[in-house]
């Protein structure tokens, strides 16, 4: 009974989760601005090409 007793009232499991949510929250952010950047890059940089090419 006091080994279960010590495991519902250990904190310790509960504050490394919270960390890794948050950890996983700014990985999803960080990933979505990346992928936001990216494709305007590329949208940009087709647009360069595409004009580069059309110039006599």
């Amino acid at each position: 009974m006091r080994i279960i007793g010590k495991l519902t009232s250990d904190q310790r499991g509960g504050t490394a989760i919270e960390y890794g949510l948050i950890c996983a929250l700014i990985v999803l952010a960080i990933m979505g601005s990346v992928q936001l950047f990216a494709s305007k890059a590329v949208g940009m940089l087709n647009h360069v090409a595409n004009e580069a090419s059309n110039v006599e």
